[in-house]
């Protein structure tokens, strides 16, 4: 069974509808999988209620996707109410649906075994160190979220029950041989065609234009003819990096014994546990263990513990931070000695301390180079914004030059040439730069230079002190200035215009048999090409749209090439193709991969049209 979840979860319906997987499930928080509502709920699906906690934590969880998929982007988007809300309404949809699935598996009886449980969560990346499962991280972890191993193997059931059901229904879906054979003969299919190509560039050398048309197409385009807005800017650069100097002995000790907790690994302990349901079970087990008896043997046997019972007991090795506090509080201190029996909220333990590593601190020569490299840029960044600092109160106070500025900064400004919104120069190539300089705030009356900018930072401890030296407004190019580019725009219009009424009419011969006006025409078919559907070029398109030929009668049809130049298309034959197994396999994929979502799709529609579906007040929270 586990083989078939691992398989199902690479199915494409999977990847894109189930929003819970298990590493997410881990690592963004499902401290309230479990957690009822507080008198508030978002809905109730059929009688079981989606807390106001559960919403906010999948809405929390939609957000931050969004943030890491948006970018800056994000920020202006969150700023609307109206997407905000729709991203609230989305995650609650989603837990809908889930809610809608949990029950429809659950009345299939569909079941998840402990073995499977354990499976996954052996399996699952967030729990391993270097490809092994670590038990101390993944009772860390799921203690972190405030979930006892019971607890969490119980959310991570109804998950892959979830699982389970998809996979069921997305995995019906099949072809049989013939539709398969069927279907690649008409995506392989060939097609054999000749070209004869009227050159459109030929004919426009040829064509004739008047400036009454010229100017005509001038007035009715003028918006096609425009100069864009164009800048010229002057600018002080501050760059943090460029400030670093030597650091003394002296600094880099003082930096060391201010940060040595840095370098301070904390005491770390190992422990093994055994955990009984009852009292009366500990009690036995200790009983055992202090006549001799072996502690990981009985581990193995007695603990219901899954995962620590698989390796007698063993925890590994815990730091202060991930230690339970039922071991905290055991007043375990030498190495071998056994607790008595421990009340916790999974049942009972007895636990024994296996080792203790001390408190370890790197000496200053292994870290030395490390301090002496964060010093230094800590002293470059403390001068940094000192000099921001100067440069900012001298740009302020000469606000008419970058004068003040530049005997500041102990550097002159640049000026860069003229440019555009769509090509700004690369030294400027940051947005926060490019919004001041293209916001029209720095440019003053007719195009005369404005004020200096503020100080525009960047990322790494860079800033910026900008003036627009000069701006040309957009404006409209002269007609003398684009007489030539107009002319030739007209002279290809007619070609092409000819070009095509040429084809018309040597098309319609063609069809009626007169093959004779080809060379009435100076123009004759090029040798046989082999076309498959895979070209996505016009005349192969055009070539899949003609009616098969008769025999020795070719089909015949219109298109262009990508030079603009017109083509006259003879279809010969049309032959099937072949498709090699694997491409033959992965077109099948496609094919029920495609039907399988159609299919969960109408699942879901159906169990939302069935369900008692009742929102409450939380669902609407902003």
């Amino acid at each position: 069974m586990m083989d078939n979840l691992r398989a199902a979860s690479n199915h494409v319906v999977l990847k894109i509808i189930l929003a819970l997987i298990i590493l997410s499930f881990v690592l963004t928080g499902v401290g309230n999988y479990l957690i009822g509502g507080n008198g508030d709920y978002a809905a109730k699906v059929n009688g079981q209620e989606i807390s106001r906690a559960q919403l906010e934590n999948a809405f929390s969880n939609e957000r931050s996707r969004q943030q890491q998929q948006l970018g800056e982007q994000f920020s202006q988007l969150a700023g609307n109410p109206a997407w905000m809300q729709q991203i609230r309404q989305q995650a609650l949809s989603q837990l809908v649906d889930e809610a809608l699935l949990t029950g429809y598996a659950k009345d299939l009886k569909l079941a998840i075994s402990d073995d499977q449980i354990k499976q996954a969560i052996f399996s699952q990346p967030a729990f391993q160190t270097n490809g092994k499962f670590d038990n101390a991280k993944y009772l860390g972890l799921i203690n972190q979220m405030g979930f006892s191993a019971d607890q969490y193997a119980e959310a991570l059931r109804k998950q892959l029950t979830t699982q389970q059901l998809i996979a069921a229904v997305t995995g019906t879906d099949f072809m049989l041989s013939g539709e398969t054979d069927s279907l690649a003969a008409l995506v392989s299919q060939e097609r054999l065609v000749r070209q004869a190509t009227i050159n459109v560039a030929a004919l426009a050398a040829k064509q004739s234009v008047t400036p009454e048309e010229i100017k005509n197409y001038y007035e009715q385009n003028k918006n096609s003819f425009m100069s864009p807005e164009q800048f010229r800017v002057s600018y002080i650069k501050l760059d943090a990096a460029s400030m670093q100097e030597p650091v003394s002995e002296g600094e880099i000790q003082s930096w060391y014994d201010q940060h040595q907790g840095d370098y301070t690994q904390p005491q770390r302990s190992r422990y093994s546990i055994i955990q009984t349901k009852t009292e009366a079970d500990a009690q036995a087990v200790l009983d055992a263990l202090k006549k001799g008896g072996d502690f990981t043997a009985l581990a193995k046997e007695k603990s219901v513990d899954p995962i620590s019972a698989r390796h007698g007991g063993d925890m590994g090795w815990l730091e202060p931070d991930t230690t339970p506090d039922e071991l905290k509080n055991a007043g375990l201190k030498e190495k071998g000695q056994l607790s008595g029996v421990i009340k916790s909220s999974v049942g009972f333990l007895v636990a024994r301390l296996d080792d203790v590593q001390p408190q370890q601190i790197k000496p200053l020569a292994t870290v030395h180079d490390d301090i002496a490299a964060k010093v230094k840029q800590e002293k470059a960044v403390d001068a940094y914004y000192k000099l921001q600092q100067k440069v900012s109160d001298a740009a302020s106070n000469d606000n008419e030059s970058l004068v003040g500025a530049e005997q500041a900064a102990g550097v002159k400004a640049v000026e860069t040439g003229w440019f555009s919104h769509d090509n700004p120069p690369a030294e400027l190539n940051f947005k926060q730069v490019e919004q001041a300089i293209f916001n029209g705030g720095l440019v003053g009356e007719n195009g005369a230079p404005g004020n200096n900018s503020d100080i525009i930072t960047v990322d790494g401890d860079r800033a910026f002190v900008l003036r627009v030296s000069a701006h040309k407004p957009e404006a409209v190019k002269p007609l003398a200035e684009v007489t030539a580019q107009i002319t030739d725009t007209l002279k290809m219009q007619k070609a092409q215009q000819q070009a095509k009424a040429q084809a018309e009419k040597l098309l319609a011969d063609l069809k009626a048999g007169k093959d004779e006006a080809m060379k009435a025409a100076n123009l004759s078919f090029g040798s046989q090409k082999t076309l498959t559907r895979n070209g996505q070029d016009a005349a192969t398109q055009a070539a899949f749209t003609l009616s098969q030929p008769a025999k020795g009668k070719p089909s015949y049809g219109i298109s262009e090439d990508g030079e603009g130049n017109v083509l006259l298309l003879a279809l010969d034959e049309v032959r099937s193709g072949t498709l090699p197994d694997a491409q033959k396999k992965a077109m099948v994929q496609g094919v029920t991969q495609n039907n399988a979502q159609i299919a969960f799709e109408a699942l879901l529609s159906n169990l939302r049209k069935e369900a008692k579906i009742k929102y409450g007040a939380a669902a609407q929270a902003q």
